[in-house]
């Protein structure tokens, strides 16, 4: 978060220009707004005077940046003169597809490069440490400085006591890949570059019914039903079977024969979820990795609890809860999700989003830092203005939402009355709809009814003007600024899990993995031996008198996640560009020297990552 918040304050400079020019543009075109319509004596459709007042055109007209009042503010004029739309065509052009589109680009532009200064820092430090660290267990080697093997054992055990042995062994054998028994530095500085890859250490189980009923497990019955599971049209079978129970879930649920086919649907939906348990070793089928398996047996059990539920009570009581209605109806359709899981390209998106959740969970956090701020000045600034009443309230003033101030409004009008900021919860939620911005400036209705916060004299159409304030604020300061700065991080990160290539050391990973014949594809998966997190470290790459030998049943895959942090990712972006001997800044200057200079100027050049 305080990464973002950087982010932020070195994007501004750049962000600052661009505002100005837009605001000489939404001024000018102000200017121009009341020259042309001020004079025509032109009024709105609630009978109000059109394009009178200048500051009034000008928030109008930042309104419309935004496209929430359009074409609401374009039709006075355009009733009076269909020419008059150039005007307004001209002005979303210039200020909605151009600025809008421009506050985007120079916000990524900025965000990249900062960025970019800042997480090359860290992988110059990180280089700068790791380097340290190698000074202090080096032994001379002949003409070399090197680690022996035990050191770096005892190191690795440390620093990661969480990895199997098996995982060591294999990290091992990539560091030192004649087996000499020591490590040279250059192997030893890519050492965290290896325990920020993902590799899942995985045991060959075969299936309890294989060991309980052999017989029936492996007889030519039972070896055809789970050959038939295992075909790629047993998925294709339940995709058109997910299919057709969304027509069904469309249709109208008080049919029979809807509610009958929700039944065959479910016993085909728990069939197939025993037959792939009955096919692939239980605890393969549910490790902690297999989110969709999960997702599908949480989703169909839930489902069928609910509708038991609902049925047993519908048919004992009078009772009809319509909130377990609503949980089976929602159940239903979540149970369409599982369509993303069979389709590859969808498969592959999914899992870049599911892997980028980090990086928008920081976002999240800056966003909600931002909302708490706004949602205290705005408690201040309008709590108690308007009070929500239910229908058919007989409280007084109860289609004003409770102040005579909003009769005939379009804000009462238009039922907004429960978005006040009477309380933390409702001001998040109108915080919410003013960053999504449509409607936004019929919220504003409010700031009549607050005349004496900024003046005391009791203008209220002077008072109202300045109380906008907080609302074009908050508009800049989330919509403008940190939305902007949020796409930009996403798309950066997402362009970088979606295409990056394999850094030089997953592929010496997978190639060792090859080179001892333990690697694994989950495509070639056969039978009852399905693979398994291996959670112990009892396995060891080391055979008898310390001979390597594969041990039975252990193989190697990268996870999916390749990378354990988001600034594991991120040091991966741009690290390829920094040069395996280039060691540097010394680390004293790196921590006390800003990111804009911890690193040569060049670095900030638009090279494309």
């Amino acid at each position: 978060i305080r990464r973002a918040f950087r982010s932020i304050r070195n994007t501004l400079p750049e962000i600052t220009y661009v505002f100005l020019l837009f605001m000489f543009s939404l001024l000018m075109f102000s200017l121009m707004a009341l020259k042309l319509f001020g004079e025509r004596n032109l009024q709105t459709a609630e009978g109000l005077p059109y394009f009178r007042d200048y500051l009034e055109i000008v928030f109008d007209l930042y309104v419309l940046v935004t496209t929430a009042n359009s074409p609401d503010v374009m039709m006075p004029a355009f009733d009076f003169s269909s020419w008059y739309a150039l005007f307004f065509i001209a002005f979303v052009i210039v200020n909605t597809y151009i600025f809008m589109s421009l506050f985007l680009a120079v916000v990524y532009n900025n965000y990249k490069k900062h960025l970019k200064n800042e997480i090359r820092t860290l992988a110059y430090m990180k280089r700068r440490k790791m380097i340290e660290a190698f000074n202090l267990l080096k032994e001379e080697e002949g003409t070399q400085f090197v680690v022996r093997e035990a050191q770096w054992k005892q190191l690795v055990k440390l620093v990661a006591p969480d990895i199997s042995k098996s995982h060591r062994e294999l990290l091992l054998r990539i560091s030192d890949d004649e087996q000499k028994g020591f490590i040279d530095k250059k192997s030893f500085v890519q050492l965290a570059d290896l325990l920020n890859i993902q590799v899942i250490t995985l045991k060959i189980r075969s299936h309890p019914l294989g060991q309980w009923m052999p017989r029936v497990y492996r007889s030519a019955v039972s070896q055809f039903l789970r050959s038939v599971v295992r075909h790629r049209g047993f998925v294709w079978t339940y995709d058109v079977i997910i299919l057709i129970n969304a027509v069904f879930i469309a249709l109208d649920e008080e049919s029979p024969y809807i509610s009958y086919a929700e039944w065959v649907f479910l016993a085909l939906y728990i069939i197939e979820i025993l037959l792939k348990v009955y096919t692939y070793e239980p605890r393969a089928f549910f490790g902690k990795n297999q989110f969709w398996n999960w997702f599908d047996t949480l989703i169909i059990f839930a489902a069928l609890t609910a509708t038991i539920l609902n049925t047993t009570l519908k048919s004992t009581t009078k009772y009809n809860s319509q909130r377990i209605l609503d949980i089976v109806f929602i159940l239903r359709v979540l149970r369409l999700i599982r369509i993303v899981d069979s389709i590859q390209r969808f498969r592959v998106i999914m899992n870049t989003l599911i892997n980028i959740v980090p990086t928008m969970l920081t976002f999240g956090g800056l966003t909600l830092v931002v909302y708490c701020i706004f949602a205290i000045i705005g408690m201040e600034l309008f709590h108690g203005k308007i009070q929500f009443f239910p229908p058919n309230s007989n409280a007084p003033n109860a289609l004003e939402c409770g102040n005579p101030a909003l009769k005939d409004s379009l804000f009462a009008r238009g039922k907004y009355c429960k978005n006040n900021f009477n309380d933390f919860a409702s001001s998040f939620i109108v915080l919410m709809e003013l960053t999504v911005v449509n409607q936004w400036h019929d919220i504003l209705s409010i700031l009549p009814l607050i005349p004496f916060i900024l003046f005391a004299n009791g203008f209220a159409n002077v008072t109202a003007q300045p109380a906008k304030l907080y609302f074009i604020a908050f508009h800049i300061v989330m919509v403008i600024i940190i939305v902007n700065i949020f796409v930009s991080f996403i798309l950066e990160a997402f362009f970088v899990e979606y295409s990056l290539e394999k850094s030089e050391v997953e592929t010496a990973i997978e190639q060792k993995i090859q080179e001892l014949g333990m690697g694994v594809q989950e495509e070639a998966l056969q039978d009852e031996q399905l693979l398994d997190n291996m959670e112990s470290a009892d396995n060891d790459l080391e055979g008898e008198g310390g001979t390597k030998a594969q041990p039975k049943g252990l193989v190697f895959k990268i996870a999916s996640k390749r990378y354990r942090t988001v600034d594991a990712l991120l040091q991966r972006m741009f690290e390829a560009e920094i040069p395996l001997e280039d060691e540097g800044p010394s680390l004293e200057e790196i921590l006390n020297l800003s990111p804009a200079t911890a690193v040569p100027g060049d670095l900030t050049s638009e090279r494309a990552v």
